[in-house]
């Protein structure tokens, strides 16, 4: 099948570095002979994500700041978060198979540059129009790396345990991403204005990229000669069609572009639709192939962080605006309200990849997702007068212990149980349901919490968020492969059924 020689094709790239306790080495930049340091491509791959996931959350606690500035009002600072995560939700999954066909090495190194240079854009920006397309930039910046950071992380260890423990890292650096953004946006805007939120990224950003040119090698000339042909017409359908999808998302909520974002929806239903068709039947080598959806670590993984990400990934902009809006909190006290969280999802990773080499991913997932759930309850009881300690913090560590606990077994599930040379795709496709669930829960949860008002409205969304999580709970418990679990013959024949496919595990 041509999917198969795609994916084998793409296996071949010389960037498989080994890692530690491999004997091989590939011949790279990194030098005659000698394998890249583990350790810093962790650092490479742990940087760049910390990056794209902060800069979705740093922004909301400046928003303000923001709109005083370049007289922007609610709707257009709206766009300032979504023309970011629309950029991200539409390329991401391309994202991902360009990792697969052309390297990590040329699309990470490329990612960072297009990231900083939109960060650049946002810092110089004097117009509202100027901002909101630099946020898109940064998007598409964005979608390059996710993809590419998780395959670098898979590829740089061979031992299943050391790969655990790397992934557990991996998801702990973007939880705390995440997190992070309320407490840095909040610190930066208030001592050095909003323009810093911008600023900083922009040499992180560099540094990473000039990282990434000496630790991560070249693809081999021989790797290059049979380089498979890149589904454009598919790259097309699914870009515009997830972009159509988010940008319906967020829109539908405004009266002002209540008919053009109905549009997109429906676009976005034709547009998906015939992709899936394209990708089925037409496509001689498929951007997605849709085997990969046998697998039902893939699949149910995939579920999983949706009920996740939409309460999870939304909750930093929704506890920043509860507590400025609600209990008049400033922007820098604000950030600092997600502290609690931040410190729990380090504590819950640092847990992941120990009970996840031990249990299994699909306990470690229906632990932390309860967890999580649990928390979000608990935070459904907040009021116009609630304490910090009892009424916000407590409950803020038992979500983060939660969600820190999940991202590393959702992650082994989505790409443990699929060929080497489809990391970077399952990887997109993970990646891509987390930024439309985003997408979901802020546009979706905002309004709700707008259209009841209040410290009740904010209450209300904390309430949705728990029962989402614990459908979560409940679909791990239900779908997701138990420990030693063996393949399908749908999922045999996903990955190929050659020698190089794995088996699903747990």
């Amino acid at each position: 099948m041509s999917g198969d020689v795609s994916g084998r094709v793409a296996g071949e790239v010389a960037e498989e570095a080994p890692g530690e306790g491999s004997s091989g080495a590939t011949t790279g930049s990194t030098g005659a002979g000698r394998a890249p340091s583990p350790a810093l491509r962790m650092v490479l791959a742990c940087g760049a994500l910390f990056l794209v996931v902060l800069d979705a959350t740093i922004v909301s606690v400046a928003l303000p700041a923001i709109g005083g500035r370049l007289g922007l009002g609610g709707a257009g600072l709206g766009w300032v978060v979504n023309a970011y995560t629309l950029a991200v939700a539409g390329v991401l999954l391309l994202g991902g198979r360009l990792a697969d066909l052309f390297g990590v090495r040329a699309v990470l190194v490329g990612g960072l540059a297009v990231f900083s240079l939109g960060n650049l854009g946002s810092a110089l920006a004097m117009e509202p129009a100027q901002l909101i397309t630099a946020r898109a930039v940064q998007g598409i910046g964005g979608a390059l790396l996710l993809p590419a950071t998780l395959t670098v992380v898979h590829r740089t260890y061979d031992d299943p345990v050391r790969r655990t423990r790397a992934l557990g890292l991996w998801s702990m650096v973007g939880a705390v991403g995440a997190a992070a953004g309320t407490v840095a946006g909040g610190f930066l805007t208030d001592s050095l204005g909003w323009r810093s939120v911008f600023w900083t990224k922009v040499p992180l950003g560099a540094a990473l990229a000039v990282l990434g040119l000496c630790v991560l090698t070249r693809r081999t000339a021989g790797a290059r000669a049979p380089r498979p042909r890149l589904d454009v017409l598919g790259a097309l359908l699914v870009t515009a069609g997830l972009t159509a999808l988010v940008y319906g998302i967020v829109a539908v909520r405004d009266t002002a572009t209540r008919g053009g974002a109905q549009a997109a929806l429906v676009a976005a239903v034709v547009l998906l639709g015939v992709f899936l068709v394209h990708q089925a039947r037409w496509a001689p080598e498929p951007l997605v192939p849709l085997r990969i959806f046998a697998h039902r670590s893939v699949s149910s993984a995939n579920v999983v962080v949706f009920c996740l990400g939409v309460a999870y990934l939304a909750s930093p902009v929704l506890l920043a605006l509860y507590l400025q809006q609600v209990l008049h909190y400033s922007a820098s006290r604000a950030g600092f309200g997600f502290l609690p969280a931040a410190f729990a999802v380090m504590l819950g990773a640092q847990l992941a990849g120990w009970l996840t080499s031990r249990w299994g991913p699909r306990r470690t997932a229906v632990l932390g997702t309860a967890l999580t759930a649990a928390g979000f309850l608990l935070l459904a009881r907040v009021g116009e007068h609630s304490s910090f300690l009892p009424d916000i913090a407590v409950p803020s560590l038992v979500f983060g212990l939660g969600a820190g606990l999940s991202f590393t077994p959702i992650t082994v599930s989505a790409t443990s149980g699929v060929d080497a040379s489809l990391t970077g795709l399952a990887s997109g496709l993970l990646n891509t349901t987390r930024q439309v669930a985003t997408a979901l829960g802020v546009a979706v949860l905002s309004t709700v919490a707008e259209a009841r008002g209040g410290a009740a409205g904010y209450a209300l969304t904390f309430l949705i968020s728990g029962g989402l999580v614990l459908l979560g709970t409940v679909t791990a418990l239900v779908w997701m492969p138990a420990p030693g679990a063996s393949r399908t013959a749908g999922e045999a024949g996903a990955s190929g059924g050659g020698p190089s496919s794995r088996g699903v595990r747990g």
